[in-house]
């Protein structure tokens, strides 16, 4: 009678197919040191990977809290030395599993490609973590903070992976991984069509950085995607923008090509900001002076000199000429708003907050319906926003109650109270 014990019977490896390619029949005795075997193996590796996890996580803290640079620090962030001990135990089945399964497994088993591809994954990881440590290191150093570190770091991160996928592919399929790189190279435009963001910004990332087109922290303005404000990051594909409603914008990196966009970085790097700003004169509220006008002005201690000077001038010039001055408009003649403008001229190089040894003027502009613009062409030492606005507010709060000592008015439309006052 033939024993039906399980214990006696013959595991048929057609069962199993031949997938894992065992080699020979599993009979219990087999079985039995098989298993006595891969639990040793098991038990070996869960307690090196305890301990493993345990000097990453107690051991290497601690060592990292003793040392003056914070790259160990970043490396604990990012899991890199956890990484690192979950690759211990997976080379320990890998040098052990083919004495263990010698006897049962194929040289070319299916189990076997997965340890190796586990592997391969596990360091992908660990290489990862590592890049991602470095880059937060890198971005935090002076003369670093304002480049494209970001951009840097997902690039290589992509080839990482890229080249460990390959590799996987190759050990599961025992080919070459020229093989899938040429297989590859069939599927350029493809490739490229997929990658296509991931290229530009590449090429994009090369070309801010040589020209030193854009940083980290400089302020942009780019009206095509709304962004006015902050550059807070520059990826691969991507840069970000805090506008100053604290909105974030984001704008593909290669769009910094192909598109305007201005930097006011030279503002900032400058000696001063600019301040070019215009007042509307009521074009029939300017008029020739009269002497006693002449006479109000020489009281102004900013043109006192000027006044002086030039009536003086004026008056040696029309006897010269033989001027008839019982008519304003004949020889030469002041004009209020001509006075005002050399007022405003001394007034701004007399004022603390610009800077004279930049491009100070005070200039007439086309005339329009608006009237005739006289504009304010400075830089203030103020390059602060918040203190730059408060420095033009108080120039033209000036300027503009100055415009009646000149007996001149500032255009603007009509109100109502305009309105009811010609009614009457």
């Amino acid at each position: 009678m033939q024993s039906t014990d399980p214990m006696n019977s013959v595991f048929d490896p057609s069962r199993f197919g031949s997938f894992f390619k065992i080699k020979t029949e599993i009979t219990a005795e087999i079985l039995q040191k098989l298993l006595i075997d891969a639990g040793i193996l098991l038990g070996i590796c869960i307690g090196v990977w305890i301990v493993s996890r345990w000097v990453a996580k107690v051991l290497m803290k601690s060592i990292s809290g003793k040392t003056k640079t914070d790259f160990d620090d970043q490396l604990m962030k990012y899991n890199f030395f956890k990484w690192i001990a979950n690759i211990i135990p997976a080379l320990i089945i890998e040098f052990q599993e083919r004495t263990v399964f010698a006897n049962v497994l194929d040289d070319h088993s299916f189990f076997y490609k997965l340890t190796d591809a586990l592997i391969i994954l596990l360091i992908a990881k660990a290489i990862a973590s590592f890049i991602k440590a470095s880059r937060d290191f890198l971005s935090n150093k002076p003369g670093l903070q304002d480049k494209p570190i970001h951009s840097y770091a997902q690039l290589a991160k992509i080839f990482v992976y890229f080249f460990s996928g390959i590799l996987v592919f190759s050990v599961l399929s025992e080919k070459s991984p020229i093989y899938f790189l040429s297989a590859m190279g069939a599927m350029t435009a493809v490739l490229l069509l997929i990658f296509k963001d991931t290229i530009l910004g590449f090429v994009a990332s090369i070309q801010l950085s040589a020209n030193d087109m854009v940083r980290i922290n400089d302020w942009i303005s780019m009206p095509k995607y709304g962004a006015d404000g902050d550059v807070v990051e520059i990826n691969l594909t991507t840069i970000k923008v805090k506008n100053f409603d604290n909105t974030i914008t984001t704008i593909p990196t290669y769009s910094f090509i192909s598109d305007s966009f201005k930097n006011w970085r030279g503002m900032e790097e400058s000696d001063g900001r600019r301040i070019k700003r215009a007042l509307n004169i009521k074009i029939d509220s300017i008029r020739f002076c009269t002497e006693q006008m002449l006479d109000n002005f020489s009281k102004i201690q900013l043109i006192q000199n000027y006044i002086e000077i030039k009536r003086k001038e004026i008056a040696e010039y029309n006897q010269e000429q033989n001027i008839d001055q019982s008519k304003v408009i004949n020889g030469r003649s002041l004009t209020n708003i001509g006075v005002f403008r050399i007022y405003l001229e001394n007034y701004l190089k007399t004022n603390p907050n610009i800077n004279t040894n930049l491009t100070c003027m005070v200039r007439q502009l086309e005339p329009t319906d608006k009237g005739l613009p006289i504009q304010i062409y400075a830089f203030s030492k103020e390059k602060n926003w918040t203190k730059f606005e408060g420095v033009v507010a108080d120039i033209f709060d000036h300027i503009t109650a100055a415009t009646q000592e000149f007996d001149l008015e500032i255009f603007q439309d009509p109100a109502g109270a305009d309105f009811t006052a010609i009614g009457r």
